[in-house]
């Protein structure tokens, strides 16, 4: 079958991958769609550390093909949607909601795939650039025949990730004034979970002017090319503001945009080893840096949350697609998100 391997050098798109049965409590998903997220690319240039030959691809949908021995809540023919979180279940942090906590779900990569009789990784438990992958049971998660496999596969990354924080972490009141910093495919999801919170004003900064229409038509009231701006529209601060791009620099300007009581979530990626560097005493009067992981999401109630709201109108996907290239096409995807041509571009797979 075919799929994107990194070997530690370059990624290829490969025909001759294997993956093995679904044993207890797991899923053989057939990929139909997966998204391309800057986090597949920060394997590849290294600002996420990752054992290789690694299967990548995290944001995926697809139908169901088989199941292992006791898992009941889906079955060979359903479409899902796919987490990367492969949460036990049974610990103290998920037993209190908390599956992001859980410590059987961060790192442990397994290696359901072979080439050549070679094992390969598999990429935050999912592997979605793959036409077959195997995933814990709790990763799979039902959505409705309507939703287009397309619009399906960013539910389970870039929606979870970017409403999450808003609805989750952040908790955004009705009202709240809204900083989002990078208008990329978390930072359009971070502008329409806060337009679902009701926050107001909602500020989209990005650097490219071409970002603006896409910032507006997911919520933002106002679109500015720096940060510099801000104050001219908040004079006080915000509420909360998202760091949406990874970079340190923005880190110590979120924190500068803080008014009294707010909070700065940091959503972007920066390399492992990066430092950022703030006053202090910016955080005195009660303000906060909130880490997320995830958009703190319990994913099996929220993709179905995410995907209803889609139904509804209320929640926008297909606009998130701004280009869909077949597998093969994966190193033209890679460079038009690189580029920042894309708000999320989607591989496929032909059934």
């Amino acid at each position: 079958m075919r799929g994107v391997v990194f070997d530690g050098r370059k990624p290829v798109v490969v025909d001759d991958l294997e993956v093995r049965a679904p044993g207890p409590g797991e899923v053989l998903v057939s990929v139909v769609a997966a998204g391309l997220c800057h986090s597949d690319l920060s394997v590849v240039d290294g600002t996420i550390p990752f054992p290789v030959p690694v299967v990548l691809g995290h944001e995926g949908a697809g139908v169901v093909e088989a199941v292992g021995a006791g898992v009941s809540h889906v079955v060979p023919g359903d479409h899902v949607s796919l987490s990367t979180l492969a949460n036990c279940g049974v610990c103290a942090d998920c037993d209190r909601g908390r599956p992001t906590m859980c410590r059987k779900a961060i790192g442990r990569p397994g290696r359901p795939f072979s080439r050549g009789g070679e094992p390969l990784y598999q990429f935050a438990a999912n592997s979605a650039f793959a036409e077959r992958t195997v995933v814990r049971a709790v990763q799979a998660v039902r959505v409705p025949d309507d939703v287009p496999f397309t619009s399906a596969a960013l539910i389970g990354c870039g929606v979870l990730t970017g409403v999450g924080a808003v609805l989750n972490r952040a908790r955004v009141g009705r009202g709240e004034a809204v900083v989002v910093i990078g208008a990329g495919g978390i930072g359009l999801n971070v502008l329409q979970g806060a337009r679902l919170a009701g926050a107001w004003p909602i500020v989209a900064v990005d650097s490219n002017p071409g970002k603006e229409p896409a910032a507006l038509r997911f919520g933002a009231t106002d679109f500015l090319p720096s940060a510099d701006g801000v104050r001219d529209i908040l004079p006080t601060g915000a509420d909360h503001v998202f760091e949406c791009v990874g970079h340190t620099g923005l880190v110590r300007q979120a924190v500068d945009l803080l008014d009294r009581r707010g909070q700065a979530v940091l959503l972007g990626m920066p390399a492992a080893t990066a430092e950022a560097t703030f006053a202090p005493a910016a955080l005195f009067l009660d303000k906060a840096i909130l880490g997320c992981r995830y958009g703190s999401s319990r994913p099996q109630r929220d993709i179905a949350l995410y995907a209803e709201l889609y139904r509804r109108g209320q929640l926008l996907l297909d606009e998130l697609v701004t280009e869909t290239y077949p597998v093969e096409d994966f190193a033209k995807a890679a460079d038009d998100a690189r580029a920042g041509r894309v708000a999320r571009g989607v591989l496929t797979f032909s059934r």
